[in-house]
């Protein structure tokens, strides 16, 4: 809960209640399925301001929402 470490407790998404698209994703991630094929970062390069996450290497066919992930 440290205050700028996580944009999903500043801007309060970490209060919403699940979906089923959710508990989904969670199943999905706990029989091992991992549709970034093993990539650590993601961001969104519309609203990134790191520098650091846009000088990484982008795994470019790979895209969930508006989220690039990186190897």
């Amino acid at each position: 809960m440290q205050p700028y470490a996580f944009t999903c407790v500043q801007d309060g998404q970490i209060n919403l209640s699940p979906d089923v698209e959710c508990y989904r994703a969670a199943l999905d991630a706990a029989m091992g399925y991992d549709p970034t094929g093993g990539c650590l970062f993601y961001y969104n390069p519309k609203t990134a301001t790191s520098r650091w996450m846009k000088e990484r290497k982008a795994v470019s066919s790979i895209a969930i929402g508006n989220h690039v992930f990186m190897k």
